[in-house]
């Protein structure tokens, strides 16, 4: 009797732990997709998408391994298809909202970005990176538009980190779409890498 009491507190013990273990993993290979897919939508189909990682390929690092009887125990107890089905929710009221203001600001920024007067920092924004390729009189008008631009940036990373009920992905999401802003950049664009600018 009290080892079966043993066993059921060792059990129930290793699916709370095992519950809190899973929600922790930030699904990285999911938020490359889901920021494919908002860069897609607000920068149109000039930029094509580079190859994410096969999803499978992403996900190994995430399946516990299960050679031993511990963690045999612990793939039976939370099926490895639940972990490894890991999305991103990035369809909410708010990060609608934020996408269509940002899709609507593309058309006016666009040119400054294939003059490289802007390009993409590496911290999932955008910066002035040629002041002189703009003319005075539309100086404010661009500055205006990169501080909107980044506002929004930053809106959308903490909206879908929040919209997953987990705000602190919002750096880990940040960083995703930092680097699928440059991998979808059209040829020609400015962007940082390391400290210095490039041009793809």
């Amino acid at each position: 009797m009290r080892l079966f009491k043993w066993l059921t507190g060792t059990v129930s013990g290793l699916m709370l732990v095992s519950c809190v273990t899973i929600n922790i993993y930030f699904p990285a290979a999911a938020a490359e997709k889901a920021a494919d897919r908002i860069i897609e939508d607000v920068w149109g189909p000039e930029t094509q998408p580079q190859q994410v990682p096969d999803e499978e390929e992403q996900n190994q690092s995430f399946i516990l391994p299960h050679k031993d009887i511990a963690a045999s125990l612990f793939n039976w107890l939370i099926p490895q298809a639940q972990a490894a089905q890991a999305n991103i929710n990035i369809n909410s009221p708010a990060i609608n909202a934020l996408q269509a203001q940002m899709k609507a600001r593309h058309d006016n920024l666009k040119p400054y970005y294939d003059n490289g007067a802007i390009g993409l920092t590496n911290n999932g924004l955008i910066t002035i990176h040629d002041a002189k390729a703009i003319s005075l009189k539309d100086r404010n008008k661009v500055n205006g538009l990169v501080a909107e631009e980044n506002k929004d940036r930053k809106a959308l990373y903490a909206e879908i980190a929040r919209a997953n009920g987990h705000p602190e992905w919002q750096d880990d999401i940040q960083d995703t779409f930092a680097k699928r802003w440059i991998s979808n950049a059209a040829k020609g664009w400015w962007y940082q890498q390391g400290g210095s600018w490039k041009q793809k």
